[in-house]
């Protein structure tokens, strides 16, 4: 073996080592979780708890910063921008990578070219709920089905913005019973909510846990949910599978994304860690309370989801023929 063999020999036997080191060693620093959505909204139930759990372990400080606006684009081009040191951390819905996209005319961000996946940390699903508006005899898929063919103009849904899973969650309902349901766009959840429990409007889409509460004290009612199973957390509604829409299962996942060219020991030390994090008891009891389930998954598996979902939602939008957005 002469000199050059012995080093290259050397070199590769000692990465792993050198990779271990640095994937150990803590973040010089403050490092942020950029969330596009307003502070004390779902997104922060994840993002400030595990931002506890990781201070001091994956860098000296760990602050959340939320960069509302444009339903999470903002946020998702910042972090786009931002340097590959580790120290800039996207948290955002997989709707915002996968199904954006498809929607919009022009983004300024690839989710495949721009951004390197560190996993997901939690799933959740969506119910289709009734409020007061509703006559309170309709319980089921089907009952309200009947209801909006003999009330056409006042079958409509409210959904919390414009081109949101929800917003698609309702148009397939109507395109698979043959239906014309009239969708009212809010600016948000909140205001949303806020028409569900005065009756304003009949039904809407909305994220699970933050109607659940409200389902539980009788205020609204859950029709269907929109797993693929019934949710552990409302485990009495049946899910609009078991209804007759096979076609409709719609789950989501908050995601962490780091930007393009982190080095991939930075990956996954990052990911190792918020796993870790999301399986202590004390999360999963805080995160169950508002109908979260965590699911920490490998950068690579992570990969094959969002690109899974992206091809799943090109189909989805094409048949519906939804009018691109600018």
């Amino acid at each position: 073996m002469d000199r050059r063999q012995f080093m290259a020999g050397l070199a590769a036997g000692s990465l792993p080592w050198m990779l271990s080191r640095r994937a150990s060693a803590e973040l010089a620093g403050n490092a942020f979780i950029i969330s596009g959505f307003p502070a004390g909204g779902m997104g922060d139930l994840v993002s400030r708890p595990l931002a506890e759990k990781l201070r001091g372990r994956y860098a000296t400080n760990l602050l959340v910063d939320n960069k509302v606006g444009a339903g999470g684009r903002i946020a998702t081009e910042f972090v786009k921008r931002a340097g590959p040191d580790g120290l800039t951390i996207l948290q955002i819905p997989g709707s915002i990578m996968t199904l954006y996209p498809h929607i919009y005319r022009a983004l300024n961000y690839d989710p495949f070219a721009d951004f390197a996946p560190v996993t997901t940390t939690c799933t959740y699903v969506y119910s289709f709920t009734a409020s007061a508006a509703l006559p309170a005899d309709i319980r089921t898929v089907d009952d309200f089905i009947a209801w909006a063919r003999a009330n056409p103009t006042t079958a409509s849904y409210g959904v919390p913005a414009a081109g949101s899973p929800l917003h698609f969650a309702g148009m397939m309902l109507g395109r698979a019973a043959g239906l014309q349901l009239t969708a009212v766009p809010y600016r948000g959840g909140a205001p949303l909510l806020t028409d569900m429990l005065a009756g304003v409007i009949p039904v809407s889409f909305n994220v699970l846990g933050e109607v659940l509460p409200h389902i539980r004290s009788g205020k609204l009612r859950a029709l269907a949910v929109t797993s693929a199973g019934r949710s552990p957390f409302l485990p009495e509604v049946p899910t609009l599978v078991e209804q007759g829409f096979a076609d409709i299962v719609l789950e989501e996942w908050l995601g962490w994304f780091l930007p393009a060219r982190t080095p991939p020991d930075i990956v996954q030390r990052l990911n190792i860690l918020v796993g870790e994090s999301l399986r202590a008891p004390d999360l999963i009891e805080s995160l169950a309370a508002s109908a979260l389930r965590p699911r920490p998954v490998a950068p690579e598996e992570f990969s094959v989801m969002v690109r899974q979902d992206f091809d799943r939602w090109a189909a989805i939008v094409k048949t519906t023929g939804f009018t691109a957005m600018d």
